[in-house]
This record gives C-alpha cells, sequence and structure tokens, in this order.
C-alpha cells in the first residue's frame, strides 16, 4: 500500500472544508457481531467512539476546550493511522484457502454454512494488497472534519491557503532481523487455548481437527472482521466464532503487536525516537516562531500505520502492563493495558496541541479524539517545559540509528 494515497486524500479533505459545511452526518447503525470488541488493529474507529455512529462529525467542544479561556492554540501535531483497508495479500491466501476448506470439506445443516457454501463469494483478490477502502477515505475525512471543528484557529482558510499546514507520511518499522519478535506468537499457537479454539470451529464444521491450523482459526477471525469493517455487515463466517475464541485469537494478535511494535523490545519503542525528535521539534519552533513574531505553522499532520503509532505510544509510556503478555499468561490478561483495538483501531490518532497561556506555554495530548494525561505526570495540560523535562532522556539520546547499526554478529548474539 503506497503512503503517498494517504497524502493526497488528507490533503484533498482539508481542501474541501471551506467548499463543504456539513452539520452533521448521520452512519446506518448496522447490527453488530458480538465479538467486534476483539477484532484488534481490525477494528472499526467507531467502536472506540460510538457517539460517532449518531454523528459522523460530533465534536465535544468540552472536552477540546483550551486548558483555560486565557489559552491561545498555536500549532497542532496530528500522528494518524491510515483508514480501513482491504487485507493483504498474505491475508487474502489465507481467507482463500480457509474458504476452498470449508466448501469441499464442512458440512452441516446449519444455515449459516449453508450461506457460506452457497451465497457467499471469495470477493478479495490479491491486488487489494492493503489498499484504502472507500471506507478507509472516510475515515479520514470525517477526521479531518472534527478536527477543523476542533482547532479552528489552526486548521483554517487561512492557514490553508497561506501554506501553514504541514502533511506528512510515513512508513513502517520494523524490525524484521530480530528472530526473537515472534517466539511467544508461535508459543502461543500450540497452547491449550488455541487448541481449544480450533477443535471448536472443526467441530462446527464438522471437519477433521488436523485439517484446520491456528492459520485458518485467524482466518476465520480476520473475515469475520474485515467484513464488519469495510461493509459494516455480520459475516456468515462470524458463527465459526464465539466471545471466548474471539479472546484467544485477540491475544495472538496481541502478542505480536506487543513483542514486534510495543514494550516486548526496548529497540521496538527506540524506533519511534525520530519521530519522537521531529514531534517535540516542531512545538519547539512553533513556540519560538509565536514567541519573536514570526510566521508559525499552525498545523502538521502525520500520516501512517499503527506500527508507527504504537511504538510511539510505548516510547511515550502509554498502556503498560505490570507484566509483560507472554504465552504462558493469557488467563492473567483479560483486563490489560495494551489492547490494540481500544489503542490503534483504524484512523486511530494522536494529537499535541501546544498553547500559549497566562501562564506560559501549555500542550494538551488527545488520543483518538478524548484528552489523555502524559503517563505519570497525572496532567491534562501541563506546562510545556514540564514536559520537556519529563522526556529530557529521550529527547538528548535515544538515536535509533545507532542502536540499529549494531554489528550483525553481536546482533545474533543478543535479544534486543
Amino acid at each position: 500500500m503506497k503512503s503517498d494515497c494517504f497524502l493526497v486524500n488528507f490533503t484533498v479533505v482539508f481542501l474541501s472544508i471551506t467548499m463543504v459545511r456539513l452539520s452533521f452526518s448521520i452512519l446506518a447503525r448496522p447490527s453488530m457481531p458480538a465479538i467486534a470488541h476483539y477484532f484488534g488493529t481490525k477494528g472499526r474507529y467507531e467502536e472506540v467512539n460510538p457517539h460517532l455512529l449518531n454523528d459522523i462529525l460530533f465534536v465535544n467542544t468540552s472536552m477540546v476546550a483550551p486548558p483555560s479561556p486565557s489559552c491561545n492554540a498555536i500549532h497542532l501535531v496530528c500522528v494518524i493511522r491510515h483508514g480501513t483497508r482491504y487485507p493483504t495479500t498474505k491475508n487474502v491466501k489465507k481467507l482463500a484457502r480457509l474458504f476452498d476448506l470449508v466448501v469441499s470439506e464442512a458440512s452441516g445443516s446449519a444455515p449459516w454454512l449453508n450461506d457460506i457454501k452457497n451465497k457467499w463469494k471469495m470477493w478479495y483478490t490479491e491486488d487489494m494488497d492493503g489498499k484504502l477502502v472507500e471506507k478507509g477515505r472516510d475515515d479520514h475525512r470525517h477526521l479531518a472534519m472534527r478536527l477543523a471543528k476542533s482547532f479552528p484557529t489552526l486548521i483554517s482558510e487561512e492557514s490553508l491557503s497561506g501554506n501553514r499546514i504541514d502533511f506528512i507520511t510515513s512508513s513502517k518499522h520494523r524490525v524484521e532481523n530480530n528472530k526473537t519478535a515472534l517466539n511467544e506468537v508461535h508459543r502461543f499457537k500450540s497452547s491449550r487455548e488455541m487448541d481449544a479454539v480450533r477443535r471448536k470451529i472443526a467441530n462446527r464444521l464438522q471437519i477433521p481437527y488436523n485439517q484446520f491450523t491456528p492459520d485458518m482459526a485467524e482466518a476465520a477471525y480476520f473475515l469475520c472482521s474485515y467484513e464488519f469493517a469495510i461493509k459494516s455487515e455480520i459475516s456468515p463466517w462470524c458463527n465459526l466464532l464465539d466471545e471466548s475464541d474471539a479472546q484467544v485469537l485477540e491475544y495472538k494478535s496481541e502478542l505480536k503487536q506487543y513483542w514486534k511494535r510495543g514494550y516486548g523490545h526496548d529497540i521496538n519503542r527506540k524506533s519511534s525516537c525520530p519521530l519522537f525528535h521531529d514531534i517535540f521539534k516542531r512545538l519547539n519552533k512553533a513556540a519560538y516562531d509565536y514567541r519573536f513574531g514570526e510566521v508559525v505553522k499552525t498545523a502538521t499532520i502525520q500520516v501512517g500505520h499503527g506500527e508507527t503509532l504504537l511504538p510511539l505510544l510505548s516510547l511515550m509510556g502509554f498502556f503498560k502492563d505490570e507484566k509483560p503478555l507472554t504465552a504462558e499468561n493469557f488467563s492473567q490478561q483479560h483486563n490489560r493495558k495494551f489492547r490494540t483495538g481500544q489503542i490503534v483501531p483504524y484512523a486511530a490518532n494522536l494529537v499535541f496541541v501546544l498553547y500559549e497561556c497566562s501562564d506560559g506555554l501549555r500542550v494538551q495530548l488527545f488520543h483518538n479524539e478524548k484528552p489523555v494525561p502524559f503517563p505519570n505526570m497525572n496532567q491534562f495540560a501541563p506546562m510545556f517545559e514540564m514536559v520537556r523535562k519529563h522526556y529530557s532522556k529521550l529527547l538528548q539520546g535515544c538515536d535509533f540509528k545507532k542502536e540499529c547499526d549494531m554489528p550483525q554478529k553481536n546482533l545474533r548474539n543478543t535479544e534486543l
């Protein structure tokens, strides 16, 4: 999937704000799969903010109000995940294998099984390969309009015409040479929890257990989530899973994200050091320009992936559990903080807003359009200088390039 399409789409949206004046937009309220809460990174943004199902452009003005009436917004930095998209080629191949297996081997009289075998068509194609769907473009259009309503002095006709908004795209941060990254995922595939899921699905389909691999169980989970996210439909494939099955498959996905992009290895978080430094560089420049009467860039919009946001949030200390997620402690992690469906659904976002207030500069943080305190600071809009001191070690160090220049012989002998 090419990141350029995000930039074009998001730019067009902001340029359209002066042309399209929508006060509200009602979404049809589709019935929801019983397991929708467990879709992880393939979950819809509306499940995180359900009020948007009634009015997709609704903004709670009290939640986005300045820290005090005397505060003026100076600059906004927004890091956004792409919107709803098609499966990748790798996942399309999994879905096709599951469909072929069910059509050729499954038996039974359940209506949903008849729907899969005789009505449902394998409409996913390999050339889709993670491209944005129309719903994904709408995710960004609607978010753009809500941001413009939330911060009208920063995202406006004047700032657009004056070239005062920067648009940036980012590629995925990956640590592909870390051979230990997926150890926990591989171990969980052979766990008793995953074994139970496979047996239950095989029984529902009346297919021999040995033909129903962990990948096939995951494909059923993906099909239910993709159909709902892309088409807002409850797929007949959702009948293959109950809530406990979905919890197990969600946890398998969480293990991957935790160990490849989150707290599992220190280098995961450090992959976001350049982005973290860039955010504060932009906030610092906006503060300097404002103080000395220079023209201030009003906003920076950075569009990327879940792999962009998760390491950044982990670097900053968000959603950290006391005990790491492992293949053995699934039963102890039902109330975990690290739940990607709530953290990085499609179109997830993290917004920094810098204010000039009567007592100095303050910075306010929003995650998925909700105000959140900086970790371990317990303030919703602390002084900017306090935030810089809080993250001083990261701002003064945290050289990701240096970390990744480790000699390969040492990399093989070191668990990152």
